[in-house]
């Protein structure tokens, strides 16, 4: 049988997920697609994502790849009856042939996320943003922000007992942006350690909130030491929102 490699380009509401690796004990993203996967192409078929998801977080664009025989099926009817065996938070977009090395994690040359945080109460959005009704000082939580562009190692902002080999990410873009009461941090890096955007999210607050000033991220970044930085924003505002790939992995091209 000749196989053939795939990447699947998808989005997920994360609110009733532990996040997207699978777990032995609880409900994942990655399950719930496999699962569906298996039904539809009669054989197992493990997924391999470009990163992992927490608990709770959302994905507005995630990618993984798979390996199957050539699919003989329209691509828009193969995306269509895979959606049907989905439930309603889990939507996939495209799907396209790849090389045979192609993949989904180490060949990602950047990520974006997105922060979402709100000042006024909306029943619109519960699980969609953080509540935060003291007033922020943006100007103050931008400068901070800019600052991280000039380090590479953010050990001070990485979920502690991690396995990671390496602290450094090369940060590309971030910054905060105010749309009447709707506050949207986004950051964008050739990677991510676990736990990082909420921790940088969460200190950039307590600087808006004048719990810290401008000049202690140096201090904070420095020390490498999760304790100095703030707090962990909660999952509910925060979007994976776009992963880049170079063209030369498609086969097959918009």
């Amino acid at each position: 049988m000749n196989s053939k490699r795939y990447f699947l380009e998808f989005s997920y509401l994360g609110t009733a997920y532990h996040g997207w690796q699978r777990q032995p004990n609880a409900l994942s993203v990655q399950e719930v697609l496999e699962e569906a996967l298996n039904v539809l192409l009669k054989r197992p078929t493990p997924l391999t994502a470009a990163g992992r998801t927490d608990t709770g977080v959302h994905a507005r664009q995630m990618f993984a790849h798979f390996d199957t025989a050539v699919l003989e099926d329209d691509k828009n009817q193969f995306i269509f009856r895979l959606n049907q065996f989905l439930p309603k938070d889990i939507a996939i977009q495209k799907i396209r042939a790849v090389t045979p090395e192609a993949h989904a994690r180490f060949d990602a040359l950047s990520r974006t996320y997105e922060y979402h945080l709100t000042n006024s109460k909306s029943p619109f959005d519960q699980g969609l943003r953080y509540s935060l009704y003291q007033p922020l000082n943006l100007k103050a939580m931008n400068e901070a922000a800019s600052i991280l562009m000039d380090y590479e190692d953010f050990e001070c902002f990485s979920k502690t007992n991690t396995d990671v080999k390496t602290f450094l990410c090369d940060i590309t873009r971030i910054g905060w942006e105010q749309h009447d009461n709707h506050l949207i941090f986004t950051i964008s890096a050739n990677r991510f350690l676990r736990n990082m955007v909420r921790a940088i999210v969460g200190t950039l607050i307590e600087i808006g909130l004048g719990k810290k000033n401008i000049q202690e991220i140096h201090q904070i970044i420095k020390s490498k030491n999760r304790s100095l930085a703030g707090y962990s924003v909660p999952a509910e505002g925060l979007f994976l929102t776009h992963i880049e790939y170079p063209n030369s992995i498609y086969l097959e091209h918009d």
